[in-house]
């Protein structure tokens, strides 16, 4: 794919403008929440965009393999069939054309603290003929255990949607113990987006899944993988598909049978140079040895954070973690004094976090400097020597 990115016009170079020296600022630590545009991923969104500019046809059908590039891409990532992939504009997108196309009857199971994203698509549909949606109580923990998803597993029970990685906790869901204990004719259905990117994932696991590339793929906005194994496509129907995902389009008479796999589904042509960049950031995490490799340098980043937190008392949540079973996110607090004011000082002190009530999240990547923990130790060490302090309020963590 980047060998087609390369051969786009020189034009291409002048509209991307210069590349950026030092890359995103040290203390940036907000990937959960949006990764910076990668080198590759700005070059790809730049070289498709000034294709899009010109009217020669052959233009066009480059902008429609480098398309074809990035599942291809995508499907290696997720070990998947080309076929099995599609091109969403979205991970919300994605998640609503799977709702729409799961009918009932049947309930799908969702954890309480789920993401918002993954539970209004199953909750709009349920009205409308889809599966009905029963929420998981986690039991404190945030996250659904093997055993837990066994003891709500009745006969009714169709399908169960997860995210990859909390978003808050950082915690990284078991999806192939999960899988086992649904077994072939029920769904395992993942959100993938706070996890693609950031640590391997047990993605064969997963019948279904869908991801972004806005946050830790650093490929920005407008695409999204969406995969549907061929071993479950049957059991959906193309409720969102539309002229782009049937085989003939301009049949004499409607529907026109569905195209095969997961372009059943499209509602309509992808975003071009979004498809192009998020192909561009997938070639980026192979070329930097894949996911094992990237994920091993964020944890152990995440971890010497994590361990400058601990040592200016904050409390860690799911602190109990194994090294494995944390992704790329840690979150903490400081007992004794106001969130708000510790996340204000962080900020002053150049490290740009995310805030949940009274959790601080901390999401670095593989470009955060060892400098980014240094700084976190000085803040909290201006923090902890102050004399104000604030009484510590029992509260429970949200999305």
């Amino acid at each position: 794919m980047n060998d087609q990115i390369r051969r786009a016009p020189d034009a291409a170079a002048a509209a991307a403008g210069p590349a950026p020296v030092h890359g995103p600022m040290v203390g940036y630590l907000d990937y959960a929440r949006v990764g910076p545009l990668s080198r590759p991923a700005a070059a790809a969104l730049a070289a498709t965009t000034a294709l899009a500019t010109r009217v020669d046809p052959a233009d066009l059908d480059r902008l429609f393999a480098l398309s074809d590039a990035a599942q291809i891409s995508a499907a290696r990532l997720l070990d998947a069939r080309r076929h099995e992939i599609a091109l969403a504009p979205s991970t919300s997108n994605g998640l609503f054309t799977v709702a729409a196309a799961l009918h009932g009857p049947g309930t799908v199971l969702v954890p309480r603290d789920e993401f918002p994203a993954n539970l209004y698509p199953w909750l709009r549909f349920a009205a409308r003929g889809g599966p009905a949606v029963r929420l998981v109580d986690p039991a404190g923990q945030r996250h659904i255990t093997p055993d837990l998803l066994r003891r709500h597993l009745t006969p009714d029970v169709t399908a169960l949607t997860v995210s990859a990685v909390d978003s808050l906790t950082g915690h990284l869901a078991p999806l192939a113990a999960l899988k086992e204990v649904l077994g072939p004719g029920r769904l395992l259905i993942v959100d993938a987006i706070q996890g693609l990117g950031s640590v391997p994932l047990e993605a064969d696991a997963a019948d279904i899944l869908v991801s972004g590339g806005q946050k830790w793929l650093r490929a920005g906005w407008g695409a999204a993988l969406l995969l549907i194994r061929d071993r479950c496509a049957e059991r959906l129907a193309p409720g969102l598909g539309g002229w782009a995902g049937v085989a003939e389009p301009f049949a004499p008479r409607h529907p026109a049978p569905p195209l095969p796999g997961a372009a059943a589904h499209l509602a309509t042509n992808p975003d071009f140079p979004a498809a192009a960049a998020i192909g561009a950031a997938i070639d980026d995490l192979f070329d930097q040895g894949g996911p094992a490799a990237v994920g091993a340098r964020i944890r152990a980043t995440l971890a010497d954070l994590l361990d400058r937190a601990r040592r200016a008392g904050a409390d860690v949540l799911l602190d109990g973690l194994g090294p494995h079973e944390r992704a790329g996110i840690g979150t903490f607090r400081l007992p004794g004094h106001d969130p708000a004011t510790v996340h204000r000082t962080l900020e002053a002190a150049g490290l740009i976090t995310t805030r949940r009530d009274e959790w601080i999240r901390l999401s670095p990547h593989t470009s955060t400097p060892g400098a980014a923990a240094d700084l976190l130790a000085e803040a909290l060490h201006t923090l902890t020597h102050r004399t104000t302090h604030y009484p510590q309020e029992p509260t429970c963590p949200t999305s």
